[in-house]
């Protein structure tokens, strides 16, 4: 069968995804559209607010924050995040019920309410701080708050949810006899881990850091309430162009490089997961 003989019998069973894709245009692609073209326009037509953006040595120095961050982030919530997939994957019916819970109860609540409760938590007068004090660990309070550490530790939490829950499917499709096999075999348990439970677990571990990843670029609010103004990310500073200099030019143009540098990400592990999943 040709190629386009194979393509008109496959098209009419993509029609009813035909209303969703006009909805995506609507709320995705025409702003896209209109943020690239703002920065192409304003203040006048050209491209004089990427060069101006990547001219700039701040603009690099806040992408870099950027990217650390999300790098951290998505490292420790990846760490954190297995053993509570595992925990779940293994427990008693009745255990992994209440993990579950507690892991979609931190996603329900609140994202501001989350936030502040640990700007409450790490400040020199908070709970963690007394604490440490209380028990002799440190003399004077941990600068925890307004600078990276609590960017780190607020997202972190954030974001462990979005690891756990399409890892914790992953896990829980592995076949048990698989395993098992392996042992019988006469495969050590870190063996069994390394060469047969993580690579099996591999796609639903990707798929979470990829997300977490993808999201921690364009955070906003977290950052904003926990950091302070040398640890700037990009979405603040498209934040701060816009409402505190008017500048919808610069503010588009840094969108634009935002999202570019997101999906030369995105692709490539977007084949990865592929990748791992057909293995």
């Amino acid at each position: 069968m040709s190629s386009a003989a194979l393509h008109s019998r496959r098209w009419p069973g993509s029609i009813p995804a035909l209303p969703a894709l006009i909805f995506i245009a609507v709320i995705f692609v025409l702003p896209v559209c209109g943020v690239f073209l703002r920065g192409l326009t304003d203040p006048q037509i050209g491209v004089a607010n990427f060069t101006e953006l990547l001219s700039d040595q701040t603009f690099y120095g806040i992408l870099f924050n950027t990217f650390l961050v999300a790098i951290l982030v998505t490292s420790f919530s990846a760490l954190l995040g297995f053993p509570i997939a595992w925990l779940i994957t293994i427990a008693s019916s009745r255990v992994a019920r209440l993990v579950m819970a507690i892991v979609l109860l931190s996603m329900w609540t609140s994202l501001l309410a989350r936030t502040y409760a640990w700007l409450v938590l790490l400040q020199n007068t908070g709970v963690i701080n007394q604490a440490l004090i209380g028990l002799g660990l440190i003399d004077q309070p941990l600068a925890m708050v307004n600078n990276l550490t609590g960017i780190v530790i607020g997202m972190t939490y954030i974001m462990i949810p979005f690891v756990v829950l399409p890892l914790q499917t992953s896990m829980a499709a592995i076949d048990p006899t698989v395993l098992q096999a392996a042992s019988v075999c006469g495969a050590p348990r870190r063996k069994v881990f390394t060469s047969v439970f993580l690579p099996l677990a591999l796609p639903g571990l990707i798929a979470g850091a990829t997300m977490v990843f993808v999201m921690s670029l364009g955070y906003y609010v977290t950052p904003v309430l926990l950091g302070a103004a040398g640890n700037m990310m990009l979405a603040e500073y498209i934040v701060q162009q816009v409402l505190n200099y008017l500048a919808w030019g610069i503010g588009g143009a840094a969108s634009v490089i935002l999202l570019v540098l997101t999906l030369a990400i995105y692709v490539p592990v977007l084949g990865l997961q592929r990748n791992a999943a057909n293995t």
